[in-house]
């Protein structure tokens, strides 16, 4: 019985590390490193979040979707899960929350990019 539920316990945790690695990945645009959706789709960050808090929701976060942990997801190196006031989780890199742009249509577009000077693309170190 032990062997089954530590068989268990190891599936579940590489369920949950599974979770963060097909949240996002590291993509090229325009000869710099980016973070992207598992999609392909650019990843930003927003000036006006705070370390660990989202402050885009409504219209923001219809433009602006967060990047949606799922349960269970746990932090991994640089990236953490924020909880948003609506009870649903989003990813975070370096603590701020991250997003895709509703203008971006395609694998690579990068329209959001300063925006309204405060977002800006997620940069891969």
């Amino acid at each position: 019985m032990k062997t089954i539920a530590t068989g268990l316990a190891a599936l579940l945790l590489s369920t949950a590390a599974s979770f963060a690695a097909e949240a996002w990945k590291e993509g090229e645009a325009g000869g710099t490193k980016i973070y992207t959706d598992a999609m392909g789709m650019t990843l930003y960050t927003y000036d006006k979040d705070e370390k660990g808090k989202s402050n885009c929701y409504d219209k923001c976060a219809a433009n602006w979707p967060p990047l949606k942990a799922e349960a269970g997801a746990k932090a991994d190196g640089e990236w953490s899960v924020v909880d948003r006031t609506d009870g649903t989780k989003m990813w975070a890199y370096g603590g701020k929350p991250v997003y895709t742009f509703i203008k971006d249509k395609k694998a690579g577009d990068m329209s959001g990019d300063g925006v309204a000077g405060v977002w800006h693309v997620v940069k891969a170190d």
